[in-house]
């Protein structure tokens, strides 16, 4: 009976918008990093750089609530993450064009594996929230897929340039109110035991691998977002907590691509595109923490037009990927978390 009350509560947490949290000031301070950067690109004219923007400004979603001074460290952590994974990805979209395709596209799938086990090791280690490895492996893979826009060394600038504002912006959130009582700090390293950390890398490196191995035998055009999808479910700690991150992975997807296709089914200049990245950006800092599913009504969208900002593609195979890779990666994440479950009660029992 605790099981089936326990499970009950998990699907009920779809429906569930969790209290408000002062969210609008981190949500607010994190759509700014974003839109000033992107008003740059746009009055300079060089929209196409818009995905190694984006990506560092993901910078700003680390430790919010936190006090000042971890912020700057945490944050800044992150941000240096980041940029050398944009500038990796870059790298490695530069090497694509003297590769053979196949080859290149195997050698973003293992790459961006490893970056998910060694991001996940760094994140864990120095205590950063969110955790997990989603950011580093969308950034790494989503620019290696890329075309070329800038040299790698350009890229990676852009996106530390980027992730500087968002860390000075945090430094501003205390003065704007950005704190809450309930909130709990990330572990710090000297916590984490080194068995640990190697149990991380191993489960982020074989969810990305598989699950972007299967995205490209399936011969969809974005990989990568099965790759994202199988190391969602990964983050929370409890199997439960996973599950549940899982659904919501994919529900939250599938209706987030439906408003995309709404957005994209009227033709758009990118300042108006800009607009709409910069208000769903907000509204998905809005929700992330409340409610997951919700939150993907407006990450989804955000993600896809992040993408089109910098590589524009045909709208009707992009959505019909994102929602078929999502699920290849949801069903990955899930059976590496309930085969761990499995494995740690039939390790109780003997």
């Amino acid at each position: 009976m605790p099981r089936t009350e326990s499970v009950s509560a998990r699907l009920r947490g779809l429906l569930t918008i969790a209290p408000a949290r002062v969210d609008h000031v981190p949500a607010f301070r994190i759509a700014v990093g974003l839109a000033i950067p992107l008003a740059v690109l746009l009055l300079a004219g060089r929209i196409e750089w818009a995905m190694y923007v984006g990506f560092g400004a993901f910078t700003g979603i680390y430790s919010r609530y936190e006090p000042t001074r971890t912020r700057f460290r945490r944050q800044s952590l992150a941000g240096a993450m980041l940029a050398l994974c944009v500038a990796l990805g870059a790298g490695l979209a530069q090497l694509g064009e003297v590769l053979p395709q196949a080859v290149a596209s195997w050698l973003i799938i293992v790459v961006a594996a490893l970056v998910a086990g060694g991001s996940a090791v760094f994140v864990t280690a120095n205590g950063l929230k969110p955790g997990g490895a989603i950011f580093p492996v969308f950034a790494t893979a989503a620019v290696a897929s890329a075309p070329v826009a800038a040299p790698f060394w350009g890229a990676g600038l852009i996106a530390a340039a980027v992730a500087g504002l968002c860390v000075v912006l945090g430094l501003l959130g205390h003065w704007a109110g950005e704190r809450h009582p309930d909130v709990v700090l990330g572990r710090d390293h000297e916590l984490v035991t080194s068995r640990e950390l190697g149990t991380e890398f191993v489960r982020y490196t074989a969810a990305a691998l598989v699950a972007g191995a299967l995205g490209l035998l399936s011969g969809l055009p974005f990989p990568y977002w099965a790759q994202v999808a199988a190391v969602a479910p990964l983050a929370p700690p409890g199997h439960g907590a996973r599950v549940e991150k899982a659904v919501h992975r994919l529900v939250g997807t599938t209706l987030g691509v439906g408003v995309t296709a709404f957005l994209l089914s009227f033709p758009a200049e990118p300042w108006q595109l800009v607009v709409w990245v910069v208000l769903l950006q907000f509204l998905a800092e809005m929700f992330v923490l409340r409610n997951y599913s919700l939150a993907l009504l407006f990450i989804t969208p955000l993600a896809l037009l992040m993408v089109q900002l910098g590589h524009p593609q045909p709208v009707g195979p992009i959505l019909e990927a994102r929602v078929l890779e999502t699920a290849i990666g949801v069903v990955v994440g899930l059976a590496l978390v309930l085969g761990r479950f499995a494995w740690e009660r039939r390790g109780a029992r003997s």
